[in-house]
């Protein structure tokens, strides 16, 4: 059976596509989905996809994947930088968490620099565009075997 991985998007992410793509390229989050669908399959993972703009949904969700998923990918956007609730429930769930980032968010703004959620991720991958979702995929078929 295929290990379950919840991948959630957070704020703003929907706008992907259209949104500075000077810093976020021009993939839209439906291509985002493609990609991690398609590379889930490729390595025997099940892709559980989503996107709020709305924190209490992600912690919602987040809670909902102790007894739906084996894994977390998330890119809480700009809610890594101030989310000690999202920090929280991922801590809580006990799942292993990879986190992404489509920017190098070292490299811009200063308030971008901290992320609560880098405390609970067994990894982070920043910069690498929409490439770092794929990344974080391998990652998690690695942990989860």
């Amino acid at each position: 059976m295929a290990k379950r991985v919840l991948v959630l998007n957070g704020p703003n992410l929907n706008l992907l596509g259209t949104r500075e793509p000077d810093i976020y390229g021009s993939a839209t989050l439906q291509d985002i989905e493609t990609l991690c669908t398609t590379t889930g399959d490729s390595v025997g993972l099940s892709v559980d996809f989503r996107q709020s703009n709305h924190e209490g949904v992600l912690i919602d969700w987040i809670h909902e994947a102790r007894g739906t998923a084996d894994a977390i990918l998330i890119n809480p956007g700009a809610l890594s930088h101030t989310s000690l609730a999202i920090h929280d429930a991922l801590k809580g769930v006990g799942l292993p968490v990879a986190e992404v980032h489509i920017s190098n968010i070292h490299q811009r703004e200063a308030v971008r620099h901290h992320s609560f959620v880098s405390a609970v991720a067994f990894g982070v991958i920043c910069g690498f565009g929409v490439t770092g979702y794929r990344l974080a995929l391998l990652a998690l078929a690695e942990k989860l075997k």
